[in-house]
């Protein structure tokens, strides 16, 4: 994977992206050794890229997928409450991760953290439509009209338009749901919106990323490019 030279030194803290404009046009960095003048250079991940002679180092690329309990708000950091970041090894804090989206307090389930801003971006935006499936139970069943309307795209209450989503009746009180987008509470809206108050959600998978093989408060390292997006 390719990535521009500013970002990397960026990531690396070597100094602040308007410091590295300067630093980059006078010479002082060199990419497998080679002088190289332009911020939007594009270098591999594998190349050794230094500056002033020295050698940085680099930050790994790093993806996590978490098993979130509920109890747990979707932050970096809170002053009161408990945060996923309370779930994450130390080691992998000290590399920058992140949540990626996120999770509200009461929901439980798949929930995916990174240090590499491109791939976050991805993840999170309707424009490369990642697939979230989430588990739900909720008042009322769904019917075969709830299916319809959540298909042709939902409009709630506030005006908030939900793209078409999929909607799988299980059963009296229990559904799948498969979104491409990430909006407020959107699972749980869009449920209250057809009049089945929502009572326990866990988002089950995310893209290829599931939660098989993991128990809950669980967090497991995987490849940052198991998302294809060519």
């Amino acid at each position: 994977m390719m990535q521009r030279l500013d970002k990397v030194l960026s990531e690396a803290k070597v100094a602040s992206r308007k410091e590295l404009k300067a630093l980059i046009r006078s010479g002082a960095v060199a990419v497998d050794g080679v002088v190289v003048r332009a911020a939007d250079q594009k270098v591999p991940e594998d190349a050794v890229i230094t500056v002033h002679g020295e050698v940085v180092a680099k930050m790994r690329r790093v993806l996590i997928a978490l098993y979130k309990p509920a109890g747990y708000i979707t932050a970096t950091e809170d002053r009161v409450q408990a945060t996923v970041m309370d779930l994450i090894p130390e080691e992998y804090r000290k590399l920058d991760v992140a949540p990626v989206g996120r999770l509200d307090k009461a929901t439980e389930g798949l929930l995916l953290l990174t240090n590499d801003g491109e791939l976050a971006h991805k993840l999170i935006s309707p424009k490369y439509a990642v697939q979230k499936v989430y588990y739900a139970e909720h008042e009322g069943e769904a019917t075969q009209a709830d299916v319809f309307e959540f298909e042709k795209g939902l409009v709630l209450g506030d005006g908030t338009e939900c793209l078409p989503a999929k909607l799988e009746p299980l059963g009296p009180g229990k559904s799948r749901i498969t979104i491409c987008e990430g909006k407020y509470h959107q699972v749980r809206r869009m449920f209250a919106s057809r009049g089945m108050p929502v009572t326990y959600l866990s988002r089950l998978s995310e893209g290829p990323v599931t939660l098989e093989g993991m128990s809950l408060g669980e967090m497991t390292e995987i490849d940052c490019d198991i998302f294809d997006f060519d």
